[in-house]
C-alpha cells in the first residue's frame, strides 16, 4: 500500500469512529499485483474525488472539538459552591462567567434577571472571574462568600446596581444592604474553599477559551460576550425541543 493511500485510509478510518473503510486481505491472501491493482483503485477513487478527504478531516476535526468540548464542560459542571440565581433544580443552567469589574456584565445583568423572573425553570450559576483588577479579586471572593450565607442574590443585584468604582467599601456596603454577616464574610473571603472555587473558574475558563467577561454556557453553545434576551430565549426554547 503506498504511503500516500496508507495515510488517507487512516484518516478515514479515524474520522468515521474507528471503522474502517474498507477490509482489506491479509497480506498472505492477495498477490503482489492484486495488491497493487488494489492500491491503484483506491488511489485513483481518492485523487478523483478528494472530497472524501476533506469530509473525513473536517468529521475528524469536529469529533475532536466535541470531545474537548465534553470535557470543558464537565470542568464547568462541578459547581459545588458557585453562586447562583434562580431554581436550584432548574433543567436549564446558565453559566456566566462575570467580573464587577465589567460594563458590558452589567449590561448584560439586566436581561439575564428578567428571564430569571419570567422562567422558573432556570437557573444562573456566576462563575466569579475576577481578570480586570484587584477589586474585581476581593469582589469574586466577597460573592462566593456571600453564597455560603445565602445571601448571594442581594448582594449580587446591590454589586451589579451600585454607581462608581469597585472598592471593598462598596463591597462591604452592598454585602451589609444584603444581610451578610460581614465579620465572618471578611474572613471566608481569604479561606481556602473561596480561593479553590475561584481557580476553578479560571480552569473552566481556560478549558472552553474564555478569556473575557461576559462569557455565557447556555447547554453546549459557548457565547463570548453580552447578548439579548430574546436571542437567549430562542437557545433555551431549542434546547428543550431538543430535550423533548
Amino acid at each position: 500500500m503506498t504511503r500516500f493511500v496508507k495515510s488517507v485510509l487512516i484518516c478515514l478510518t479515524l474520522a468515521f469512529g474507528g471503522q474502517s473503510v474498507a477490509t482489506l486481505p491479509a497480506a498472505a491472501d492477495i498477490g503482489d499485483a492484486d495488491r497493487a491493482a488494489l492500491n491503484k483503485m483506491f488511489e485513483d477513487y481518492i485523487r478523483a474525488n478528494p472530497e472524501v478527504v476533506r469530509e473525513a478531516l473536517l468529521a475528524l476535526a469536529k469529533r475532536e472539538a466535541d470531545a474537548a468540548l465534553t470535557v470543558a464542560l464537565r470542568t464547568l459542571h462541578d459547581d459545588a459552591g458557585d453562586p447562583f440565581i434562580g431554581n436550584p433544580d432548574a433543567s436549564i443552567v446558565i453559566y456566566e462567567f462575570s467580573d464587577y469589574n465589567c460594563g458590558y456584565c452589567k449590561r448584560v445583568f439586566a436581561p439575564l434577571q428578567q428571564l430569571l423572573a419570567e422562567d422558573d425553570d432556570v437557573k444562573l450559576v456566576l462563575k466569579e472571574f475576577p481578570i480586570l483588577s484587584q477589586t474585581s479579586m476581593l469582589a469574586a471572593q466577597a460573592a462566593v462568600a456571600a453564597q455560603a450565607q445565602g445571601v448571594f442574590p442581594d448582594f449580587h443585584v446591590a454589586m451589579m446596581t451600585a454607581r462608581g468604582a469597585v472598592s471593598m467599601d462598596s463591597i462591604m456596603a452592598a454585602a451589609s444592604e444584603a444581610g451578610a454577616d460581614l465579620d465572618r464574610l471578611q474572613a471566608d473571603m481569604n479561606g481556602a474553599e473561596v480561593a479553590m472555587i475561584i481557580e476553578r473558574t479560571r480552569a473552566a475558563a481556560q478549558q472552553l477559551n474564555i478569556s473575557g467577561t461576559p462569557g455565557l454556557v447556555i447547554g453546549t453553545q459557548v457565547i463570548p460576550g453580552a447578548i439579548g434576551i430574546d436571542e437567549m430565549r430562542q437557545i433555551i426554547a431549542a434546547m428543550r425541543a431538543e430535550n423533548g
